[in-house]
């Protein structure tokens, strides 16, 4: 006859009841873990926007679907043909009209640099920005002579003459950028890094 071994209390099955507790426990848990990680990656790391109006084409078109990098201006730098995302100041408001909190615009101006225009010409600290970029011409409004001041960005639309930017309504502060556009995802036609 074989012996049996006793058996203790953490040994014997459990009830079936506490095994649906422990794994609904489970399932809580992982699911506020994810809901956390979301609202981390979205607050601190990458946010996706959608493109209302024409101003940035043919770069980026409405219906667009972009995701921003926010920490490539948390922990880097801003340079001149970055494509950002910012809170709008105030007075884009009062001269465009504008009722979007968040707008799209490339940088051409960064601090300390000397912008104006000749025609169709950016310049920048009297030399002629080459737009390695697609953009519409005519520039439209000029660029008045101006100093870009610390820790603010001159701002424009690829469709330049078709763009509210900081032609009209001044500079963007460094606070107010939300990050840099690094990916297109939408339509899936159109899907480009930048």
């Amino acid at each position: 006859m074989p012996e049996t071994q006793p058996t203790d209390a953490s040994e014997r099955s459990t009830d079936p009841s506490g095994r649906r507790l422990r794994h609904f426990v489970e399932w809580v848990v992982i699911l506020a873990v994810a809901l956390t990680m979301s609202v981390v990656v979205r607050d601190y790391a990458f946010q996706t926007f959608y493109i209302p109006s024409g101003s940035m084409e043919p770069t980026l078109l409405i219906g667009d679907r972009i995701i921003v990098d926010k920490l490539a201006v948390e922990l880097g730098t801003v340079h001149t043909g970055d494509i950002i995302v910012f809170r709008a100041p105030r007075e884009v408001r009062f001269k465009c009209g504008a009722h979007d909190v968040d707008l799209v615009k490339r940088v051409i101006g960064t601090p300390g640099d000397h912008l104006s225009s000749s025609g169709d010409t950016i310049l920048i600290n009297g030399v002629a920005l080459q737009e390695r970029w697609s953009h519409l011409e005519p520039l439209g409004p000029a660029i008045t002579p101006r100093v870009v001041p610390k820790n603010e960005y001159f701002v424009m639309g690829d469709n330049h003459s078709n763009s509210c930017d900081s032609r009209y309504w001044g500079m963007v502060p460094r606070g107010n950028i939300l990050g840099k556009v690094f990916l297109r995802v939408w339509p899936v036609t159109r899907i480009h890094w930048f």
